[in-house]
């Protein structure tokens, strides 16, 4: 499989299915992207006692990077083969400490895209669908 060659959609789904690794990122943040569609990821992730800030509670970095990868992989499940993207600013609200030890659901939504920007915002939620951060985003669109 020559990544070089798919689209972000394709490469996206190609992750889901197994076919192709998910990025190291997953490993050092547990999330893992389990529906991919033009425009729209989700993804469901989980701090545990690794991710802790000095007073114990979770770091605020967890929701910042789970927020980036959801608003970057809406943007990339848009672009065709050899094309790629960077965040180039990534404006995130907290809104409720984020729990350790459950699951969550983030969803990542492309708002706009044009040939050099990709506009994005995501959200991370409870299962049941407490609000526990937002995000919106803009990517560099990488060509050639």
């Amino acid at each position: 499989m020559k990544i070089e060659t798919m689209t972000g959609l394709d490469i996206l789904q190609a992750m889901i299915d197994g076919a192709l690794p998910p990025p190291s990122i997953a490993e050092t943040i547990p999330m893992t992207l389990t529906e991919v569609e033009e425009g729209k990821v989700t993804f469901k992730a989980t701090a545990s006692d690794a991710h802790l800030n000095p007073l114990g509670g979770v770091h605020g970095g967890f929701a910042a990077a789970v927020l980036d990868s959801v608003t970057g992989c809406a943007v990339h499940s848009l672009l065709g083969p050899g094309i790629g993207y960077g965040t180039i600013d990534l404006n995130i609200k907290m809104i409720r400490p984020v729990p350790k030890n459950e699951e969550l659901i983030a969803e990542g939504k492309t708002l706009n895209l044009s040939k050099t920007l990709g506009i994005s915002e995501g959200t991370l939620r409870t299962k049941d669908g407490k609000l526990l951060a937002t995000a919106t985003a803009t990517c560099m669109i990488l060509r050639g």
